[in-house]
């Protein structure tokens, strides 16, 4: 058993490349479900975002990096590994963290992730069980924690807010400025939040669904219309931010050149902070508009990194601690089964030899029987002592759970469990108490680590 994440970032693919990995959440247990099938893996789960989409994996017998590239590259048209990257065992885990905290985003310590992790998580329950569900539940207790410990989230923390603070610099001031947020989603109305906060004037909400476009103005004093009268408004407004599920571009060129005619010689700034991106390419050649999308906000992201990095070496050490409370808990659940069934073949190695050993020798007195026989427990028990306490630790260390498949396939551990078994493994208690720590322990981390528990 060993934990993988494959995936392409911001870090290392081009939005282009992005939006082709990109999955909507319809789309992602299918996808699970196929990489499950094709490399064997026990649990996989998606993270998949505008910046981001990665497959964590516990695999099983074989590599399941193959199957994920393979899904990926389906969608690009190309082999995708040269956009991405894969991670292994604590760097798998610690990775994950950071993401969940905010501090491999784009914007260092945004705070948009962190629920997009925990969407994540509910979108893949079907294909994960006990090791990713306590994963991505302690990535969401890590993320809270960094945001609460130390000042990485302090200021313009997420691409909404960073989109408004390039119109801001393009303008220089959005006081009584006029702007529209087409889409009612989060990253919307996180938008829209902030324009307010800059002092634009007048703000209008489109989307296609009328009744949410009407509760997301409301909340923020803005005025809703429909999705087909918002092309009209372009004549009237400053700034046109984009944020949308639409699964392609539908801001045209001949949405927008009837508004620029109207315009005169004033300049409309398009954002786009959608992926897929909402607004054609083309949009950008019309006179006098200012397209920016994602990747555009790099240089907005840079004003604020200086102060933030600051903060980086108190949240690293969150994410170390974290990582290690984690590991220990994996090695338990890992290792413990293993260990117990190792001592539980042995001893009935044990068994078979001393009921030969015991013929052999004839007529004992029952005093000389029990002292045979307990000779063969001390002898077993002091010839599996250190092998036991060096198949926890392996695991433990940074040495990999793949030490722990090698113990199954060496010892034959992966035959069928023995009928009769006088064990008493140690630690037995181990998983179901670290599971007891996180109080909100969902319901799947608390019967799969009872299931682990039954098993020892």
């Amino acid at each position: 058993m060993a934990l993988i994440v494959v995936g392409a970032s911001h870090r290392t693919a081009p939005i282009g490349v992005r939006e082709r990995f990109a999955h909507s959440a319809s789309e992602v247990l299918p996808a699970l479900q196929r990489v499950l099938q094709l490399s064997g893996a026990r649990e996989a789960v998606m993270l998949s975002t505008c910046n981001r989409t990665e497959v964590y994996v516990v695999e099983g017998d074989t590599d399941a990096a193959p199957a994920v590239w393979s899904l990926l590259g389906e969608r690009l048209g190309e082999p995708a590994s040269a956009h991405g990257y894969v991670m292994r065992e604590r760097e798998a885990v610690s990775h994950l963290f950071r993401v969940a905290a905010g501090m491999d985003s784009m914007i260092l310590g945004e705070a948009q992730i962190h629920g997009q992790v925990r969407d994540a998580w509910e979108h893949s329950r079907a294909a994960s069980s006990a090791v990713l569900n306590r994963l991505f539940q302690t990535a969401l207790l890590v993320g809270s924690r960094v945001r609460t410990e130390t000042s990485i989230a302090r200021g313009a923390a997420s691409v909404s807010s960073a989109a408004v603070q390039l119109g801001k610099k393009i303008f220089g001031s959005l006081q009584g400025r006029r702007a529209m947020v087409l889409g009612a989603g989060e990253m919307a109305e996180l938008a829209l939040e902030c324009l307010v906060n800059e002092g634009v004037r007048a703000a209008v909400v489109a989307n296609r669904t009328y009744e949410r476009a009407r509760e997301l103005a409301a909340r923020h004093g803005a005025t809703a219309m429909h999705y087909d009268q918002c092309w009209a408004e372009l004549s009237r407004v400053d700034l046109l931010i984009c944020s949308t599920a639409a699964p392609h571009a539908i801001v045209l060129q001949e949405h927008v050149r009837p508004a620029l005619a109207e315009r005169g010689d004033q300049p409309l700034c398009i954002l786009d902070i959608s992926l897929p991106r909402d607004v054609d390419s083309a949009v950008r050649e019309l006179d006098n508009v200012f397209l920016y999308d994602i990747d555009d906000l790099r240089a907005v992201v840079a004003a604020n990194l200086e102060r933030r990095q600051q903060e980086l070496p108190s949240a690293e050490e969150v994410i170390r601690a974290e990582t290690e409370r984690y590991w220990d808990w994996l090695a338990g659940l890992a290792a413990v089964p293993v260990v117990a069934r190792f001592r539980a073949e042995m001893d009935l190695v044990r068994e078979r030899e001393l009921a030969q050993a015991l013929r052999r020798l004839g007529d004992l007195t029952p005093e000389q029987r029990t002292a045979v026989e307990q000779l063969s427990r001390a002898l077993m028990n002091k010839f599996l002592h250190e092998p036991s306490v060096r198949l926890r630790a392996a695991t433990a260390n940074g040495r990999g759970l793949a030490i722990v498949d090698a113990a199954r396939y060496l010892f034959a551990l992966d035959r069928d469990a023995p009928a009769t078994a006088d064990a008493t493994p140690a630690r037995a208690d181990d998983a179901s108490a670290r599971t007891h720590e996180l109080p909100n322990a969902p319901p799947a981390v608390r019967t799969a680590a009872s299931d682990h528990s039954t098993e020892r």
